[in-house]
Formats: structure tokens, sequence, C-alpha cells
């Protein structure tokens, strides 16, 4: 629950503490004692699977959807790079998502980089689990280069057109990944990023689509879990 208040309200770790009574040194080394050991990553795969074949569906997804948020960052944060098209000096976090609109693979990097060369890890973590498809984006990735490294991990990325003269237009099931960053933004902790290694800022992403998920299979039945 600590964990949980640090992420969705924001706070740091030294006022968590004193409002629990657990000293914040104990809740940092565990935080990041289960980040090290993939907990977070582990739990979510399984709250990803569950909920898959709650719908109905097969524990795999067929397709994905790729993109990118820019957060700005503290000075402290592990890494600062200005965005050029969006104006902002912090972190990009690119991800990849199914239909439903959860998280098959994340990574952080300097929001300078540039969107073909930042989704090359989270392929790299999809072909690792497995997957053979195709990953919808929008325009911003295309490329020989990208579609090169793509094929090279059995995936096929489709740039497909998201919008037009600055509106935004659904297209095919390009938009769940908007919806995805638009439930995260809830958490204040991934709004103005302070974390001081990119695998602590992977961590709170992953704790907050933990906490989307478990609300949501809270409220179906035990059969519709079981199945």
């Amino acid at each position: 629950m600590a964990i949980w208040c640090v992420c969705f309200c924001g706070m740091r770790w030294r006022t968590i503490g004193q409002l629990t009574g657990i000293p914040f040194g104990t809740l940092y080394t565990l935080f990041a004692r289960w980040t090290r050991l993939g907990l977070w990553r582990r739990l979510l795969d399984r709250l990803c699977r569950m909920w898959r074949m709650a719908c109905g569906d097969t524990a795999e997804p067929s397709t994905v959807v790729i993109d990118s948020r820019t957060c700005p960052s503290a000075p402290s944060c592990f890494a600062r790079g200005v965005d050029g098209g969006k104006k902002i000096r912090g972190v990009k976090v690119s991800i990849a998502v199914e239909k439903y609109g959860l998280p098959l693979a994340i990574d952080a990097m300097p929001a300078n980089v540039h969107d073909t060369n930042g989704i090359v890890p989270v392929l790299r973590q999809l072909a690792g689990r497995g997957f053979q498809g195709p990953a919808i984006g929008d325009l911003g990735y295309r490329g020989e280069r990208l579609a090169k490294a793509a094929k090279a991990l059995g995936i096929t990325v489709r740039p497909v057109v998201r919008g037009r003269d600055g509106v935004f237009i659904p297209t095919e099931i390009a938009w769940v990944v908007e919806r995805s960053f638009s439930w995260i933004s809830r958490y204040r902790r991934l709004n103005t990023i302070v974390e001081r290694t990119k695998e602590h800022l992977v961590a709170f992403v992953e704790i907050a689509f933990i906490s989307i998920l478990s609300r949501r299979l809270k409220r179906l039945t035990p059969q519709e879990v079981s199945t």
C-alpha cells in the first residue's frame, strides 16, 4: 500500500515513511529489491493473462500497438533530453500494448531519442517473450532501418495515419495505446519523472498498470477469473 501511495499520490519516500510509521529506507530498499528481482513485471504479466482469459481471449496477443509519451523530468532524474517536437525536457516512455491496452513491453530513454531508435528495446522485449506479429504505430515509426531491425526480430512494424491537420483519428486498434497513456497519467509519480534509474521508472509504470488491472479483476466473479 505504501509503494502504491508513492506511485499514485507522488509522495516522497520520506513522507510516506512518516505517515505509515515504517522507516522510509526500509520501504525504498524493498521497492528496489523487488524491482531488481523482476517482481512487478512477473505480477503484471500474470494479471494481463488473467484479464485476457476472462475476456474469452487467448493468453498471448497476435497484434500490438506501439507508441511513446514524453514526460518532464527533474534535474536529479537518470536522463534529461529535449523533445524538439513537444518542447519538453525530460524522459520518453515507450510501450507496446495489446488490444485491451495492457502493456507487454516498457522502456524509457532521454526525450531527445527518436521514436524509431527508442522503440527497438521494446521490440526486443516482445521478441524475448515469443511475440511474432505486426506492431501498429503512427507515422513516426516509418523508416527502412527500423523495418530491418524489427524484421530481424520476427516483427513487422506497420505505420498508420492516426491524425490529420492536428485532429486525432481512431484507426484500427491504434487508439488503445493513447487510452493506456491516459490511464497512467492519473498516477502523479509518472507526470514529472524523478527516478534516478530507468529500472525504477519502468517499475512505477508497471505498478500503475497492476493497480488498474487489480481493480478490474476484483469486479469479476471467481468463475470469470478462472476461465
